[in-house]
């Protein structure tokens, strides 16, 4: 897979030296499993083999993630009704949500301009169903170089998984760490429900840099649209296993209908409000 991969700022890796990169990743991820001392817990990947994707490599991992998903055992829950409700009703609830919070998101990113002078917003590229690429905006809540600066603390992984988390992470901004507690840095993910992007309610849209990693079973979770909240986004967020959390997502997937999903949305305002699991 052709990837731009830049190692200490000095010069770019060749194509097989990426390749074996990403297949020592694998390996580390997969056998070694090492432990917080005195702790038990699992600790995930710090160090992973490809951190830019180019045009090229995201249709390439879009192509083998939508190749991989046909052989899937896994057969998403609701028909073409469920569908058809499900979308009309992300257009009805992100269009009514953008106009209420039109003026608090403009007061927050007025806020985080003052702050440091920088574009308010953030758009990271995403994954959401079979692999497709998008970008998935946010309200910024680190510094402005932090996407170029991820190489130098992708160490301080604290999750057990292959996402990345951590609670001293020192890209992150005075302001931007209390938007996020709040959860008030997604609230611009509602344009991306209303471009049909996401849905309301659907598996967290994943990294390229993560799904390149993911075993055929934790793709599964692509299967379905990305969404701004599931399962696990109403039990813990940040505080649930990485296993777990695919879990969570997959079991939604067999059994997602209008039910849960309004279920699923009152679960995720009380989770909110409670601010469980938010880091």
């Amino acid at each position: 897979m052709q990837a731009t991969v830049r190692k200490n700022e000095e010069r770019l890796l060749s194509e097989d030296e990426v390749t074996n990169n990403f297949l020592k990743s694998i390996e580390v991820y997969g056998e070694q499993k090492p432990t917080l001392p005195g702790k038990g817990e699992k600790l995930g990947v710090t160090d992973y083999p490809i951190l830019e994707f180019d045009e090229r490599a995201l249709r390439l991992l879009h192509e083998g993630v939508s190749e991989t998903l046909t052989h899937s055992k896994v057969k998403p829950a609701g028909g073409k009704g469920y569908e058809f409700c499900k979308r009309a009703f992300d257009i009805v609830a992100s269009a009514c949500a953008l106009t209420v919070l039109a003026v608090p998101i403009g007061i927050v990113a007025l806020m985080i301009y003052v702050d440091d002078k920088g574009n308010p917003f953030f758009s990271q590229v995403r994954l959401t169903k079979d692999g497709k690429p998008f970008k998935m905006y946010k309200l910024r809540t680190m510094c402005m170089d932090a996407e170029k600066r991820f190489a130098e603390v992708q160490k301080e992984n604290q999750t057990d998984g292959l996402a990345f988390k951590s609670d001293n992470d020192p890209r992150v901004t005075r302001l931007g760490g209390i938007l996020r507690k709040l959860s008030i840095d997604e609230l611009p993910q509602f344009y991306n429900t209303l471009r049909g992007d996401m849905s309301i309610i659907g598996p967290r849209p994943p990294l390229p840099r993560e799904v390149v990693l993911y075993t055929p079973d934790q793709m599964d979770r692509l299967l379905v649209k990305g969404g701004l909240s599931c399962i696990c986004q109403t039990e813990g967020r940040s505080d649930m296993e990485f296993d777990k959390w695919v879990e969570g997502d997959v079991k939604y997937i067999k059994k997602r209908g209008i039910a849960l999903d309004v279920k699923l949305m009152f679960k995720t305002v009380s989770a909110v409000l409670l601010r469980k699991g938010a880091k």
